[in-house]
């Protein structure tokens, strides 16, 4: 578990983790696509739909789990999606396994993870208060706030909880969502939101990040929480099958997790993990067939982004670990 001084205070602890690993973590910068944006999104529209695998299907994840994806959706491998996630501005990172997307007209896609953290103890979780972690988040964000200011870069207020921490420790399965927006911004209902959802194992957790906007959470929830269900760890790697005398015990705990995975989604756009909505339409048409549609979109999107100021440049940022 994580260490605190005895005269630390809990609360203060965790909005020093918030502060902490936002200051660290600075600002990202997005990864920049080929030359041909449009040229690069058809290939990797291509490549994905040469590989996908349409629900109902039994998809292996690594050598942990087994998820089981539904009739209309469907599973894109971790190159295949990582192509994907960083054409439409996202930076993946070396855990992903893979991306789960619907075959019909809905908003949303889910990022599946592989975390090997070691064991994560739960027993926290039975004494975490909502409310207070979620101060300690927006003070921990306020104290970012002051970096991102110093470097030109919007403020972030946090709204509060989409979905409350959430931790069923028969099954060790956690779920968490936190709103925000840019402060001055009038309307946050557009808003990307990553809806997070947790299955602890032996080695660490697998997470299934849906990322959908404010105004679909609501309707979008079930896709994750169905997913969540769908997944089972393998024998030999489930929660249960922890061994104290051998196995890697994680850093942190439930709280810290949670603390910690906030902070980096709320102190930038483009860290690993994190995943934004950009150019989500453009993959939802080009993965049923309709790439004649892409670059349409692409050229609609230039106009726009022709008509805005352009933003000052982002600081680069520190090696992620």
């Amino acid at each position: 578990m994580n260490a605190c001084a005895p005269s630390c205070k809990p609360g203060l602890w965790l909005s020093g983790v918030v502060a902490g690993l936002m200051l660290t973590a600075g600002v990202a910068v997005a990864q920049t696509l080929a030359a041909d944006p449009k040229a690069e999104a058809d290939a990797a529209f291509k490549a994905a739909r040469a590989v996908m695998t349409k629900g109902p299907a039994d998809i292996k994840l690594a050598d942990q789990a087994v998820l089981k994806i539904p009739e209309g959706q469907t599973f894109i491998p971790a190159q295949e999606a990582g192509r994907l996630l960083r054409v439409m501005g996202n930076r993946p990172g070396d855990d992903m396994l893979g991306m789960v997307m619907p075959l019909g007209d809905a908003e949303w896609f889910v990022v599946a993870r592989n975390v090997k953290a070691g064991y994560i103890k739960d027993d926290d979780a039975k004494d975490w208060k909502a409310n207070e972690l979620l101060a300690n988040i927006k003070e921990g964000t306020e104290e970012v706030n002051k970096e991102r200011r110093a470097r030109g870069i919007g403020e972030v207020n946090i709204i509060g909880w989409v979905q409350p921490p959430t931790y069923d420790p028969a099954t060790h399965r956690l779920l968490w969502s936190l709103s925000s927006k840019e402060k001055g911004a009038a309307d946050a209902s557009d808003a990307g939101i990553n809806y997070n959802t947790y299955a602890l194992g032996r080695e660490g957790y697998i997470s299934l990040n849906l990322v959908t906007s404010l105004k679909s959470i609501e309707r979008d929830k079930p896709v994750a929480t169905n997913l969540l269900a769908a997944l089972n760890f393998n024998e030999g790697k489930r929660y249960n099958d922890f061994n104290a005398s051998t196995d890697k015990v994680a850093e942190y705990g439930l709280a810290a997790l949670v603390a910690g995975v906030a902070a980096k989604k709320l102190g930038l756009l483009a860290m690993i993990g994190v995943f934004i909505l950009k150019f989500w339409k453009i993959a939802l048409l080009a993965l049923v067939g309709l790439g004649a549609l892409v670059p349409k979109i692409f050229k609609r999107k230039k106009v726009a982004e022709a008509s805005q100021p352009p933003a000052p440049p982002a600081p680069p940022a520190p090696p992620v670990a």
